[in-house]
């Protein structure tokens, strides 16, 4: 496990690496950050962004969703993974959205957390980048990164990791450390193809050192 300084050394470093670093989901208001990041789960930002480019323009409000029938939403969305359960809770989302918050998103996590689709990691993100509350939203990048270099521990579950973060990052840092560490991971450290050859943390990272045995990465080809 890394110590306090090294934990700092990797955030010092990902911050040189990233320093732009933010939600790549494309949104304009909390409500239709909390529809894209229902949407992301096990699927790319990206597809995301592409189907909410036209979805977005069609349903502004939630009593839009719910004016069209369920399969409506569903070709809306169909490009996107388990497209038939999102759209079903979409609806429920927006429907209790209406009925037990006056159409207005909660800013607290646990509240968002209540409904249907978001879970504890939409839910942070929602709070973090919707509402400026300092959180860390524990994604596979996110979990992938804290374990390979040893931040956290392979047996460690996503609240562990999330909590773990949250000891060993500064408050203040936690909503950018998040986008960091995504970002690290979606273009860095990926989940196949590693750039370990050409990290700056190689010294530090467990992973990194084992898939490197053997290997100099220091030895320029002559």
């Amino acid at each position: 496990m890394l110590n306090q300084k090294q934990v700092r050394y990797c955030l010092d470093k990902m911050r040189e690496m990233f320093p732009e670093a933010h939600c790549e989901l494309v949104h304009s208001n909390p409500f239709e950050l909390v529809i894209a990041v229902a949407l992301s789960a096990q699927c790319t930002d990206a597809l995301v962004n592409k189907v909410t480019r036209t979805l977005f323009q069609k349903y502004k409000k939630p009593e839009d969703y719910l004016a069209v029938p369920l399969e409506e939403l569903q070709q809306d969305i169909r490009s996107i993974g388990l497209y038939r359960n999102k759209a079903k809770n979409i609806q429920k989302l927006c429907q209790m959205l209406l009925n037990d918050y006056n159409g207005k998103l909660p800013r607290d996590r646990d509240e968002l957390t209540k409904f249907p689709g978001v879970g504890r990691k939409t839910a942070n993100v929602v709070v973090s980048v919707a509402f400026d509350i300092p959180a860390i939203a524990v994604d596979t990048h996110v979990e992938r990164v804290s374990k390979r270099l040893g931040i956290c521990r392979w047996k460690d579950s996503v609240l562990q990791v999330e909590e773990t973060l949250m000891k060993k990052v500064p408050r203040d840092e936690w909503s950018l450390t998040h986008h960091r560490l995504i970002f690290f991971g979606r273009y860095h450290c990926k989940a196949q193809n590693p750039q370990c050859q050409t990290c700056p943390l190689l010294e530090l990272c467990r992973e990194g050192k084992k898939r490197m045995k053997g290997k100099e990465p220091w030895i320029e080809n002559v």
